[in-house]
């Protein structure tokens, strides 16, 4: 998530991961991948610049966490079905 301004002077929130296009119209305009477009006070290198310190921190958040012991994981058991059940048969 990153923080933005909005022409208004309020500041939000938004996942960047939804960010399709930013346009510089001089305004910075971003278009989320759903159409839905926020214009903000930031310039188009200050928003790809706090894109990237996020998901730098993501990554190294990652890199932190401890892992996962084996024995703990979750196991998947391959299904099988009856030969019946397969071709709709009962």
């Amino acid at each position: 998530m990153i923080s933005l301004t909005r022409l208004s002077g309020s500041v939000f929130v938004l996942n960047a991961d939804l960010i399709e296009r930013l346009d510089s119209t001089p305004d910075t305009v971003i278009t989320l991948v759903d159409g839905k477009k926020y214009v903000v006070t930031e310039t188009m290198t200050e928003v790809v610049d706090s894109i990237r310190a996020y998901r730098s921190a993501v990554i190294a958040f990652s890199a932190m966490a401890p892992e996962v012991p084996s024995s703990s994981r979750l196991h998947l058991a391959p299904v099988t079905r009856h030969p019946a059940s397969v071709e709709g048969g009962e």
